[in-house]
């Protein structure tokens, strides 16, 4: 009978304790949080018998993501997920799931709970960029945007984004209201985040907004 194969994932510091107090139990494999994309593809690859995830690093929206994904492919179904701590093992509680994309024009309450705005779903395709860096356009209201970037996006950072078509270039000052961090898939990683504008334009934001909104 093969042995039982563990997937370890922890901070530096406790991996050596944890991976010890888990060899009991059969093979392990142990990875730090830093490389947690790694981690995935061996899971995906290895198919263990369990995952188990230091709990300071599962409250961490990295550490949230990697369980959402771990939970969402059919493949890994078998796969038990369990957090370690110096106080033992226990099963996650459900993160917190990122923002949804919206699938068309709606009253929407920011994540800060002070707004309401309508949002347009953007068509793909529309330019956005952030800092120097493209990034997807989710969707557009006259107080911000939301994004989908390669690159970390954090709460509060003050950036610069510019959103474009044919012949317009919209240049804004903004403040990241919110950001998760997402597994979509293995070895791949991205932000999504909602960006507050500085001073915008709000007849130039709706004009660009309906003229490129999804059908």
């Amino acid at each position: 009978m093969p042995e039982r194969l563990q997937i370890l994932i922890a901070g530096p510091e406790q991996l050596a304790r944890f991976k010890q107090r888990l060899a009991a139990n059969g093979e392990v494999l142990a990875f730090a949080d830093t490389d947690a994309l790694i981690a995935l593809d061996v899971i995906t690859e290895r198919q263990p018998s369990s995952v188990v995830i230091d709990q300071d690093f599962a409250t961490t929206s990295r550490g949230a993501a990697l369980i959402n994904r771990l939970r969402a492919d059919p493949a890994l179904a078998g796969v038990s997920i369990q957090l370690i701590s110096t106080e033992g093992l226990q099963a996650p509680s459900a993160p917190t799931p990122a923002p949804p994309i919206a699938s068309g024009p709606a009253t929407h309450l920011d994540k800060e709970g002070t707004r309401f705005a309508r949002r347009y779903a953007i068509r793909p395709g529309v330019e956005a960029i952030i800092d120097g860096n493209p990034v997807t356009l989710v969707d557009l209201s006259i107080e911000g945007v939301q994004v989908i970037s390669p690159n970390i996006l954090r709460p509060k950072q003050r950036v610069r984004i510019v959103l474009s078509d044919k012949g317009t270039s919209l240049r804004y000052t903004g403040t990241i209201a919110w950001a998760s961090f997402e597994l979509p898939n293995p070895g791949q990683q991205r932000y999504r985040a909602g960006v507050a504008f500085i001073n915008p334009e709000p007849d130039a934001i709706l004009t660009f907004a309906e003229r490129n909104k999804a059908e």
